[in-house]
Formats: C-alpha cells, sequence, structure tokens
C-alpha cells in the first residue's frame, strides 16, 4: 500500500491531463492497493484496475481490444518492457533502459531524478507534453468525510501525530511524540495521534499520558481505514509523520507536513505535498530517529500553523 500512495500524484495528475479518458493501471504480475485497500479513493481517477494478467496474451484478453492511445510503462524490467511495446498503442513512454525503449523520448540533458514519484510524474509529462498538475482536493467518500468530522469538530486547533511506521527503525520514537503532544496541549492545540492495528499496544499507554489527545481512529473502531485517515488530516491545522504510509495518507489529505527522515533517504521517499518540511536525524548527529528532539518539530509544526 505504500507504494500505491507514493504514486497516487501520479494517478491523479493522469486524471487531470485526461479528465475524459478511460484510464486503466495494469499489475500484470501481481495485485494492486488501488484495488484493495485504497479502492475507495479511485472513483473519479481510475476506471478500471487490472491484475496478474501478465504482460502477453492474458492482458491483452483482460483489455479487450489491443488499441490504446497511450501506454505508460512504470516500472523498469527490459524484458516487461519490451512486452508491452508490443502491445498496440500510439503513444508508448518507459524509463526502462534509460528510455532507449520508449516512443518518447526525454529532453537532451535529462536527467533521471531520485524522488521516485518525480520519476513518475515526469513519465506523464513526456506523455502529454505538459507540466504535471497533482494540485486539488482529493474527492473522498462521503461517509469517510462525514465521520472524520464527527471525530473532530470544528472549532479547535487539531495537530496530527502519525505515531507508527511500516517498520518500527523508521519511526519516531512514542517518547518523542508524548513529549510534542505535552508542548501541543500546552500551547493550546489538540494532539491527534493516528494510530494503526500495528500499533494497537501503544494505544493504552500513550491515552494514559496523554488526557488532551483524541485518538479518532480508535474511537472509530480501531480498523486501518486509509479514506478515514486522509480526511481525518484535511480536519487538521498541521500534522508530523515519519517515513511511512501514513505520512503519504496526510499528504494526500493537503494538510502543511512536517516529515521526519533517519534511515531513509527524503530525497527518493519524501511525500509529495507543496506544503513540506524535511527535517532529518542526521541534523542532529545521528541516523536513528530518537536524535531529533521534540522542540524543533514543535517549532516546524508551528511554523506550519501560522
Amino acid at each position: 500500500m505504500g507504494d500505491a500512495l507514493i504514486k497516487l500524484p501520479f494517478v491523479r495528475a493522469l486524471r487531470h491531463a485526461f479528465p475524459t479518458a478511460e484510464l486503466l493501471w495494469i499489475a500484470g504480475r501481481g495485485r494492486s492497493a488501488y484495488a484493495g485497500a485504497l479502492a475507495p479513493l479511485m472513483p473519479g481517477l481510475l476506471d478500471r484496475v487490472i491484475e496478474q494478467c501478465g504482460v502477453g496474451g492474458g492482458l491483452r484478453a483482460a483489455l479487450g481490444s489491443p488499441r490504446l492511445d497511450v501506454l505508460i510503462d512504470t516500472q523498469s524490467h527490459v524484458g516487461t518492457t519490451l512486452a508491452l511495446r508490443a502491445l498496440w498503442s500510439r503513444r508508448f513512454v518507459s524509463a526502462a533502459a534509460d528510455y532507449w525503449l520508449s516512443g518518447v523520448w526525454p529532453p537532451r540533458g535529462y536527467r533521471k531524478p531520485r524522488r521516485l514519484i518525480r520519476r513518475l510524474l515526469d513519465l506523464a509529462e513526456f506523455a502529454t507534453g505538459r507540466p504535471a498538475v497533482t494540485e486539488g482536493t482529493l474527492a473522498l467518500p462521503a461517509a469517510a468525510t462525514t465521520r472524520a468530522a464527527a471525530l473532530l469538530p470544528a472549532g479547535p486547533c487539531y495537530v496530527a501525530q502519525v505515531v507508527g511506521a511500516g517498520g518500527r527503525h523508521k519511526a519516531w520514537p512514542a517518547a518523542r511524540h508524548v513529549e510534542l503532544a505535552e508542548a501541543l496541549a500546552a500551547a493550546g492545540r489538540v494532539p491527534v495521534l493516528i494510530l494503526g492495528p500495528a500499533e494497537h499496544d501503544l494505544v493504552a499507554p500513550l491515552a494514559a499520558r496523554l488526557p488532551a489527545a483524541r485518538f479518532p481512529l480508535q474511537e472509530a473502531g480501531g480498523a486501518a481505514d486509509v479514506a478515514l485517515t486522509i480526511a481525518l488530516g484535511a480536519r487538521c491545522a498541521a500534522a508530523v509523520a515519519a517515513d511511512c504510509g501514513g505520512g503519504h495518507m496526510m499528504a494526500a489529505s493537503g494538510v502543511p507536513l512536517v516529515s521526519l527522515f533517519g534511515p531513509t533517504d527524503p530525497e527518493k521517499f519524501a511525500p509529495w505535498t507543496p506544503r513540506l518540511t524535511i527535517m532529518r536525524a542526521q541534523q542532529f548527529g545521528a541516523a536513528d530517529m530518537a536524535a531529533i528532539p521534540a522542540p524543533p518539530v514543535m517549532a516546524a509544526l508551528a511554523d506550519r500553523i501560522a
């Protein structure tokens, strides 16, 4: 799901570029979160998600027609790219083998960026000949926005804290989140702690330490609900998250975001959002996430809120 969240701005850019086209997402050798956990976000973005069909005859059968106007290859395995190129398409764009197999080439002197989402947005720009547009409110299910409004009613200044991460080594320690939440409460803000099922063991001790904090996903039943998490982020004045799927959900919500990195590279994995502050553990003398103290994060959030 993390990879699919990273690619979400690319999907949004494609829909902006092709507002009336039938937009297909193909996961030839596996499954896609766009047909699973992220499916509630896809109405209005993707028309169809095709999974586990291969890249040859199975894909042709799944497409139902051999004719495609634009085919954008987002992977880099040359064999797969050759199979995709054999499909009939008016315009084929692929970065595999440094664009040698692509029907559309980047401009002279182009250097592939390190940031994964920027590489994908470049593919969209080469396919359309126009700048990629990713801004705008993400359409969320009405049930998610209504539930978020009930969980975080208008009035207080909410600040979201995404506590976990897919790998605990990437997460900011819970003790730092406690320090930050206490500082936020002292400043008159309401800490909103975002904890998924993987952080279930942290809920009780954090709630005991932070009586002023809100735990909206637990109030909603504790399920991993992507649409609700994004809707909750949209009701906050700012958010803080490590390098994790929750951080990309906050970016999708449009909330001003402070993104914390340590063992991973923000030049490659930073969320795509215009209101982003990146803070690295290396700024404080180590690669471990515990090296990031709470006061600078509090200052960065206050600046974002201002």
